[in-house]
């Protein structure tokens, strides 16, 4: 099954609990009582929570694809040819050897969402997701902004210089953070 299959099973399967969910909260609601009127209102905050989990997950996975869409239309997505172990997970060696190369051009060009797309798939391939999430996340802001500094900016020059300041102290500081510390042992 797909990713964006299972994406759309899960949402039905968590929009099914929430509206059995809400529903009994209305059902202790209406029984009347502190008490239970109480426990209604607790229970309907729970289906809520999971509601806004799941808008900005689905988000974020919309924006991810629209950003891998126009690298792929530009020729420019990362190749996946890492060599794999029988598991089908990257070999260590070889995922090490990528990360590196990526960092170094994040480095050498962090206001580019391009290169934080790029180091985004390199922390996956590590199996740091994590890190790849954060990375996925700055470069939709940088691509968001206008801001990206690589062929693919979406801003003109006076939403580049207005983003400036801010992005680059976070650009540095996920650059810093992605040189510090390889992909996971």
């Amino acid at each position: 099954m797909t990713g964006k299959r299972m994406a759309i099973l899960m949402a039905v399967l968590l929009g099914a609990y929430l509206v059995f969910t809400a529903s009994r909260a209305l059902d202790f609601i209406q029984s009347g009582g502190v008490i239970p009127v109480l426990l209604g209102l607790a229970i309907l905050l729970l289906p809520g929570i999971g509601l806004w989990a799941l808008w900005l997950e689905w988000q974020f996975g919309r924006a991810t694809q629209r950003l891998g869409q126009e690298l792929a239309d530009r020729g420019e997505l990362p190749v996946d040819d890492l060599p794999r172990r029988p598991s089908g997970r990257p070999e260590r060696a070889a995922a090490d050897a990528r990360f590196t190369e990526v960092r170094i051009r994040v480095e050498a060009d962090p206001d580019a969402w391009e290169r934080w797309f790029e180091l985004a798939t390199a922390y996956d391939a590590a199996g740091d997701r994590k890190r790849a999430r954060q990375s996925m996340r700055r470069a939709i802001a940088l691509h968001d902004s206008g801001s990206a500094g690589g062929a693919g900016s979406a801003g003109s020059a006076g939403s580049a210089g207005s983003a400036g300041s801010a992005g680059d102290a976070g650009a540095a500081g996920a650059a810093g953070a992605a040189s510090d510390s390889g992909p996971p042992d």
